[in-house]
């Protein structure tokens, strides 16, 4: 619970800043290829004894900002791996990366704020046992007084 309050706390930080350099209703959208280069642990790699895969490729980043004109924001961002493959450092396999994480808050700082994140990240190798699936799915509520009243955070990871 302390760790969402402190997320609430940094992406609401966000929105004070943009408060700042954004005038009433103005919409800004970001559409960009991210390179990505990253050394992810993949678990089920190498027989279910696991190893570490470089990945690289191109992240498709979509990020959206909306002032309202009353005091609000609304942001939603789509991140999508393009092209993203890589290969095991034991065994050679070569896995892709694929999947798509979005979300979206809705603020009118410093309350009230609410945000929903889904997260679908996909790392998938050859034969049967070798894909690693993450999915994460995240809502919290927090009122006008700065309460939390509703917070759902799943998270499953599956080795198949």
């Amino acid at each position: 619970m302390k760790k969402l309050a402190i997320i609430g706390i940094l992406i609401l930080a966000v929105a004070l800043t943009l408060a700042m350099v954004l005038p009433a209703s103005a919409a800004v959208t970001q559409n960009e290829k991210v390179p990505m280069d990253r050394w992810v642990w993949v678990e089920c790699a190498n027989n279910g004894n696991g190893e570490w895969v470089h990945l690289t490729g191109d992240l498709h980043v979509l990020f959206a900002v909306t002032d309202d004109g009353a005091g609000g924001f609304h942001v939603k961002w789509h991140f999508q791996p393009q092209g993203i493959s890589g290969l095991g450092e034991i065994t050679g396999d070569k896995y892709q990366g694929t999947g798509v994480t979005q979300g979206q808050f809705n603020a009118k700082p410093p309350f009230p704020y609410e945000e929903t994140y889904v997260n679908n990240f996909r790392i998938i190798g050859p034969g049967k046992g070798n894909n690693l699936l993450v999915h994460q799915n995240l809502h919290i509520t927090i009122n006008a007084n700065g309460e939390i009243t509703a917070v759902v955070d799943n998270v499953k990871v599956e080795c198949k």
